[in-house]
């Protein structure tokens, strides 16, 4: 018999040799219907692998992550098998399952592939899949498989094999199909009920552009057909909710090939957002105790040396900027945190004076290569809401905590409710990617995990996923299309500190190392912006859009009210502006509603005669205008502001 330990901590006895499929079936015929993967002591299984020694399993289902996986590496099979059939002579390379789909690199010879043919592909990949074909692994000797693909005329998979262990290499089979594979698939091609070829690109072998070019097939596929269209409707939502798209309809950043890739320029409308997002966070921080600080744009390479940054990020910085004087070296700022280390130490600190809370907008910039570079989303300079706060052993549980009050306060204030923390741990299996001892990074892990759970946050752990200096809190928020975003981090380092010998005298009389909190609410201004953008399709909360209402006047002969009018409105702080065009009233309407204005204050002969407005509320037509007072209009609009943006702390 062997002991099976399932993830709600259950252990159950089987004979040697059960199953995953076997064991969801003792546990219930509904579970075994809709278990499609599994993993067994951390590795990827089959759902008929025999299990022959104790260890833990987990079973996955289309609604688990790797359930999706699995998912769309089988179908990526199918179409490896599709393309053959219906390309007689191409060459496979790798098919692996991405964030949302699949893709299989594929050398056409002298085929040519475009989106006409895409429907005959799916066609042929749901023929197959009807076919409900099992999956099956079985292993082969390092020279059974090079024949394998001698014969075939494979030098890609050839190559991919000369590079393997004999002893690890295993196939997958299914229907007349055979792929070199290190398994992970669903039970059979049956599951597969909608499929979808995305596009194709062009990709190097291997990503070096020195080889050949050949041709990447994207697709994704389902268990349902109405996931399908439920997918390629969200599709669509999103071109529709696209940054860049939003970000130029909305006049808010434009970029400039002169300027330079990845080098956002903020135009007005957009400056004076990221002000008011600027300024509602400096006010919290205020209240929080924090000190505003600057620090320059460049900075020596020794610092980046010293910190450790230039070790684990220096190949991917903008290249040194050398000065006149012989061997001097410096780096545009790639991050904050040194030059606030350097702050820190200018003079001695007593035990007293802790905690020290630096904050700052700081730009910096790092080299991203031009084919990663995404709207706002991923740019080569960004300004970080960074801030650092340097306290005592007994205060970094409180600190830490009041931090994370602050990123959910920004969340609540900004509509972000759907979220989880992840607590971003070490990778245990490669202790070589970070610095610092074993015993700070165990202690920093501690306050991190204790801090989540004091603070009943939802939250998931993550091996892996930390800093190479400390332990991270992250949260991962799910924006109105369900898509999942890292917004907002929270990190503890012991090592910062030890690196830049920084001290303070504790009430012991003697010299301490301070320990040291990263964090950033909004991360990258830049990022937040653009994740905002299209969480919100541009609708964002009143109090952050740059004009709350637009007046518009039924003629020529209004003007002076609705100059009186804007007047008014200013007198109560509400940001509006007049459209006083010599053009229908209809058409100030639809336009005014592409550029999102909250509010639509029409205003002709009766509204002059009361000394009222007509408002139209954005996205509610057919809904009818409501006529108030300047007064009432008002304190419409701060209580609805008043009701969302709450000050930090109350």
């Amino acid at each position: 018999m062997i002991q099976i330990t399932l993830p709600d901590g259950s252990v159950k006895s089987f004979e040697s040799g059960v199953t995953p499929m076997d064991v969801a079936k003792s546990i219930s015929e509904g579970l075994a219907r809709n278990v499609i993967s599994a993993s067994f002591n951390g590795t990827t299984v089959e759902t008929e692998t025999q299990l022959t020694t104790d260890g833990s399993l987990v079973l996955f289902t289309w609604n688990d992550k790797e359930g999706k996986k699995a998912f769309w590496h089988s179908t990526s099979h199918v179409l490896a098998q599709a393309l053959q059939e219906l390309y007689p002579g191409v060459k496979l390379t790798i098919g692996p399952a991405i964030d949302n789909g699949f893709y299989y690199d594929v050398d056409f010879g002298d085929y040519k592939i475009s989106d006409t043919d895409f429907k005959a592909i799916e066609d042929k990949v749901l023929e197959i899949a009807r076919g409900k074909y099992d999956f099956k692994m079985r292993s082969a000797t390092k020279a059974e498989a090079l024949d394998f693909y001698k014969k075939e005329n494979n030098p890609y998979k050839v190559e991919l094999i000369e590079n393997l262990e004999d002893g690890t290499i295993t196939f997958c089979d299914h229907s007349t199909f055979t792929d070199l594979c290190r398994g992970g698939h669903i039970p059979n091609t049956g599951l597969i009920k909608a499929m979808k070829v995305m596009s194709v690109a062009g990709a190097y072998w291997r990503g070096d552009e020195k080889n050949k070019q050949l041709t990447r097939v994207y697709g994704i596929s389902f268990p349902k057909q109405k996931d399908l269209t439920d997918y390629l409707e969200l599709l669509e939502e999103a071109k529709r909710r696209d940054h860049r798209k939003l970000g130029k309809e909305l006049e808010l950043f434009a970029f400039s090939q002169k300027v330079g890739q990845g080098l956002p320029l903020w135009l007005p409308k957009g400056a004076a957002l990221r002000d008011r997002l600027e300024q509602f966070l400096r006010k919290a921080q205020k209240q929080a105790g924090y000190e505003q600080v600057v620090t320059p744009h460049i900075g020596q390479k020794d610092l980046y040396v010293t910190s450790g940054h230039y070790a684990k990020y220096g190949a991917d910085s903008f290249q040194p900027i050398h000065t006149p004087a012989e061997g001097e070296e410096f780096l545009l700022k790639p991050m904050n945190c040194p030059h606030h280390c350097e702050i820190y130490a200018v003079k001695p600190w007593s035990y007293k004076d802790l905690p020290k809370r630096y904050a700052e907008f700081g730009t910096v910039y790092r080299y991203e290569q031009s084919g990663e570079l995404h709207g706002l989303t991923r740019v080569r300079g960004f300004t970080q809401d960074d801030a650092h706060i340097f306290c005592t052993p007994d205060q970094l549980d409180y600190e830490f905590k009041n931090v994370i009050d602050l990123v959910l306060y920004v969340f609540g204030s900004l509509g972000f409710e759907n979220f989880t923390a992840q607590v971003s741990l070490r990778d245990p299996d490669n202790p070589e990617k970070y610095i610092g001892s074993d015993e700070n990074w165990e202690k920093a892990e501690s306050a991190i995990k204790k801090a989540a759970l004091d603070k009943g946050l939802n939250h998931v752990v993550e091996y892996g996923e930390a800093a190479f200096y400390g332990p991270k809190l992250d949260f991962m928020v799910k924006d109105a299309l369900g898509r999942q975003w890292q917004l907002g981090t929270i990190q503890v380092d012991y090592n910062l500190p030890e690196r830049f010998e920084l001290t303070y005298k504790g009430a012991d009389n003697e010299l301490h190392r301070p320990i040291m909190i990263h964090r950033a609410p909004f991360g990258s201004m830049e990022r937040f912006i653009a994740i905002l953008l299209e969480h919100t399709a541009g609708n964002f909360p009143l109090w952050l859009m740059p004009e709350q209402a637009i007046i518009l006047s039924l003629s020529e002969k209004y003007e002076n009210y609705a100059k009186k009018v804007l007047e008014l409105l200013e007198n109560h702080e509400i940001r509006a502006l007049i459209d006083n065009r010599n053009e229908t009233i209809g058409k100030k309407i639809r336009e005014a509603e592409t550029k999102k204005f909250p509010f639509m204050l029409i205003v002709g002969e009766e509204e002059e005669k009361n000394g009222t407005i007509s408002v139209r509320r954005h996205g509610q037509e057919g809904k009818g205008n409501v006529t108030v007072s300047i007064e009432e209009f008002a304190k419409m609009v701060n209580d609805e502001i008043n009701a969302t943006l709450k000050v930090f702390g109350n």
